[in-house]
């Protein structure tokens, strides 16, 4: 199997040096191309820390984390920039669309920036958007949109680069059940179907439970790793309740 990521000695430290905190201590794994890979943990776990540092957002301490091969920890100025552009996918909370455009406006940016020609921006949005079933709000604004559409159109976005890898951040977070259930199936559609790489912060075990693999984060340091293997959805989902209990975090956190 291709590995697309892979973290290798990482540790992030913040604060002086009279008062240091380590948000990441020591952590090693990788994905595989075509895995869907969840990271939870409770608030302060440093898993949201180890996402902003594989996407760039900030840098680690010490370590490297490679993406397909290339040492990313390295790169700088317009070499940072086109990875971030052409390599990597967003999935926010908050959606962070821009409000004043439409949805299809908001997925063809990302093209648009890479001098993607129009006709094909529009075959590709017509596309993405069969599957993620969001044609009929293409026209509209994100004020006229549920949250559902909304973080559908941004996946969309994210996706439509055909990055190596996706990253999301508590995806669901903002999100009623039934979208949320609607969402991680598309996810698990484009993880299947498209070969999509993902790699999802959650501290929700009911979102973990649709990814293939969950990585257990505490203080900083891996704590455990689960593999769904053949088990069904809902088995995999105890599996991970038995392990949040063990984590010793607020089952309520995790439900």
């Amino acid at each position: 199997m291709e590995n697309i990521l892979k973290i290798d000695k990482v540790e992030k430290y913040y604060g002086s040096r009279s008062s240091l905190t380590k948000a990441i201590d020591n952590i090693s794994f990788e994905v595989d191309k075509g895995e869907f890979v969840a990271i939870m943990g409770a608030s302060g776990s440093g898993k949201t820390t180890l996402l902003n540092c594989i996407s760039t957002i900030d840098r680690v301490t010490s370590g490297h984390i490679y993406v397909d091969g290339e040492d990313i920890t390295k790169l700088k100025g317009n070499k940072l920039n086109k990875f971030r552009r052409e390599e990597l996918g967003f999935i926010f909370q908050d959606f962070n669309l821009l409000d004043t455009l439409t949805a299809y406006e908001n997925i063809a940016l990302a093209l648009s920036i890479q001098n993607v020609s129009a006709s094909d921006i529009a075959k590709r949005i017509d596309k993405v958007a069969k599957e993620l079933d969001i044609k009929d709000v293409l026209k509209k604004y994100p004020y006229q949109m549920s949250g559902g559409q909304k973080q559908r159109v941004a996946s969309a976005r994210a996706i439509i680069t055909n990055p190596k890898l996706v990253l999301a951040d508590e995806p669901t977070g903002a999100l009623d059940s039934k979208s949320a259930k609607m969402l991680l199936e598309r996810f698990t559609y484009l993880n299947k179907e498209l070969m999509a790489t993902i790699l999802m912060v959650t501290h929700d075990a009911f979102t973990a439970s649709y990814a293939s693999r969950v990585i257990f984060i505490k203080d900083g340091k891996i704590f455990n790793e689960l593999h769904r293997g053949s088990d069904s959805r809902k088995e995999f989902f105890d599996k991970i309740i038995d392990v949040v209990t063990l984590l010793g975090g607020d089952l309520n956190d995790a439900l």
